[in-house]
Formats: C-alpha cells, sequence, structure tokens
C-alpha cells in the first residue's frame, strides 16, 4: 500500500511540475512577447492605424496586461485569427489570450473549457437599421428580412426573440462581417443583427454612419472579456487582476496623469498603495514585479480613460458607457479588492 501511495505521488509530482514548466507566463517571459487574438478590422476595439499600430479598446487591454508581465507595453504580437478557428488557436497555444467575439457562456466555460478572466465590457446583441426605414423599435420588425453572422449564439438569441413576440423574420446569413457590410448597405437585407458594440463600429466605418441607427432594445446578454485557457490559474489570475487593476484605478481616482503623483503619495488608502506596489506583496503573490499594476495603468489610464479615447460618446464609435459604468454610477463595472 505504502508502495503503491508513494508511486502515486511521483507520478502527480511529475505532471504538476510538467504543467507548471508549460505555464503561459513561463512561455510568455521566454519569449519576450506576448500573442494576443483580436478581431479583424473593428473601428475602436482593434484596428491598425496608418502607421500599421494596433489602436483599440481590446488592444489597450492586451498592451496592459503586457506591460504588467514584462514591463513593456509594446512587446505584444497581435493576431486576427479566423472567426471559426479562434478557439482552436487559443487551445493549441498560438494565442496566450483571446479578445473580441469572445462571449462568457455555460458551453464555453465547461464544455470548450476555456475562462473568461473577467468582464471588461457589458454587450447585447440588437439591431442596426437605415434610418429612412420606418423603424423605430425590434418590434417592428416583423417579417423583415435581417443580417446575421453565423455565430450560432446570435442566430439562437434573435430566433428566441421574434418567438418570443409572435413575430417571423427572413434570415440572411452572412459569411463574414465584410459580407454582412456589403449585403445590408446594398439592401439585401433590413436590419443587421449582432453584438451592439461590433454594430456601433460596423457604422463607424460606413462613409455616411448618419443614416444609420442602433435600436433600443437589447435582446441577450453577453458579457465580454479576456479569453485564456482553462488549468492555467497562474496566466488567468495575472490576465484577471490587470484587468481589476484598470477597473479599480478608475474608482479611486487613479489617472495616466496623476499616476506617478500618487505612486510617491504616502496619503493613499492602503487598498490604493497596495495596487500600486507601495505597500504588502501582490506583486510577489501573483509571480510579478511590485510595480505591476502601476506599469499597466502607466500605458493607456484607468478603464474610463481607455473606454472614452477609443469607443466613448466623443468618438465615431459613440458609446455611452451605460452598463459599464462604474458599480457607484449605476453600472456593472466592479472590481474585485485588492487585499
Amino acid at each position: 500500500m505504502k508502495q503503491c501511495l508513494s508511486l502515486c505521488a511521483l507520478v502527480l509530482a511529475s505532471v504538476s511540475c510538467s504543467g507548471a514548466s508549460a505555464g503561459t507566463l513561463d512561455e510568455v517571459r521566454e519569449r519576450g512577447r506576448m500573442i494576443c487574438g483580436v478581431s479583424s478590422g473593428a473601428p475602436g476595439f482593434a484596428l491598425p492605424d496608418t502607421n500599421d499600430e494596433w489602436q483599440g479598446f481590446d488592444v489597450a487591454i492586451c498592451r496592459s496586461v503586457a506591460a504588467a508581465v514584462l514591463g513593456d507595453a509594446t512587446a505584444v504580437d497581435f493576431v486576427v485569427p479566423d472567426p471559426d478557428a479562434r478557439f482552436a488557436a487559443l487551445a493549441n497555444g498560438e494565442l496566450d489570450i483571446l479578445l473580441r467575439n469572445t462571449g462568457w457562456t455555460f458551453s464555453l466555460d465547461v464544455e470548450q473549457k476555456f475562462s473568461v478572466a473577467g468582464v471588461n465590457y457589458y454587450d447585447g446583441q440588437g439591431f442596426l437599421v437605415p434610418r429612412d426605414l420606418p423603424v423605430t423599435s425590434a418590434k417592428d420588425l416583423d417579417g423583415a428580412k435581417i443580417c446575421a453572422p453565423g455565430d450560432a449564439s446570435i442566430v439562437e438569441s434573435l430566433a428566441d426573440y421574434f418567438k418570443t413576440n409572435n413575430m417571423e423574420n427572413v434570415l440572411v446569413p452572412v459569411l463574414s462581417s465584410t459580407d454582412g457590410q456589403k449585403r445590408y448597405l446594398a439592401g439585401e437585407c433590413d436590419a443587421y443583427t449582432g453584438y451592439l458594440s461590433e454594430l456601433a463600429a460596423m457604422r463607424a466605418s460606413f462613409e455616411n454612419a448618419g443614416a444609420h441607427a442602433l435600436l433600443p432594445e437589447i435582446i441577450s446578454k453577453e458579457p465580454l472579456g479576456p479569453l485564456v485557457r482553462h488549468g492555467d490559474d497562474e496566466w488567468g489570475d495575472i490576465v484577471r487582476w490587470t484587468l481589476n487593476a484598470l477597473i479599480a484605478a478608475e474608482e479611486f481616482g487613479v489617472t495616466s496623469a496623476n499616476l506617478a503623483e500618487m505612486s510617491a503619495a504616502p496619503g493613499n488608502t492602503p487598498e490604493v498603495n497596495r495596487m500600486l506596489g507601495t505597500e504588502g506583496n501582490l506583486g510577489e503573490l501573483i509571480g510579478l514585479s511590485a510595480d505591476w499594476a502601476k506599469n499597466a495603468i502607466a500605458v493607456s489610464g484607468n478603464y474610463g480613460e481607455i473606454f472614452e479615447k477609443n469607443i466613448g460618446v466623443s468618438t465615431p464609435i459613440g458609446l455611452a458607457r451605460g452598463l459599464n459604468a462604474q458599480w457607484a454610477n449605476g453600472g456593472l463595472l466592479y472590481a474585485a479588492p485588492f487585499r
């Protein structure tokens, strides 16, 4: 019996050591770069600028993680995986982290074995329509032709909404975002359905964006967040707490403008000091430097700064904070405590 237990212990130790050596954190450090999967051509979220530099909301989140881990926000390779193969790319190690088009669902978590390391955008499915169409509500779309991407969850939510409201529609499947835009602008469908954030980004890319409107209804819950592989808890913790740091920084009033001052200020609350690494040992506990969160915030500021710069109401995307406002302001954004 003792021999059996000893053998089991050796096997378990071998498996544990093997898993640790293959951890994403070690691989990223050895590589010296992080590989981030993003969407193709999503204005405001992920899109190369005229200098071929990636910009956007999701891009900023990726760069913040890279800064926390490597101390260098530029040490990121942005990859646009095929939409149908993006989960496989993450599973087989081609990506370290996947953002965008990633709604947290039971099947994604339990069946496909991925972990959402927090919610960085509370989204929902909606409808984009031409303003010259006599439609002010999704309930005016009975009998309408609706363009929809091949995402099963979007098609299912569309069917559920129409069935619940005793309505019918003609589904116009689209092969890609580009294909969908062409069909929609050509008048092949009366409305386009998808995540509201994606519809807003799509509209911003139109030559006459003002000729199109987002309907007020939200017909599904789509919590979006950075996706990592199941089982790599060390890496998942790093991504999760980097996102928490960006959210908490806004709550605590830590900005890109006052970060250096607050990092040196003795009068901060203990929680702010722990987050910024001037008190305690949170960096050591998470396997990073003491100033990991400070490095993450220094890239583009806090969550609110990232939102307003890339997708807020003053940008062509024109999204209000809504559900993505801080919890104290009536939104759902809530960072876990740094203690």
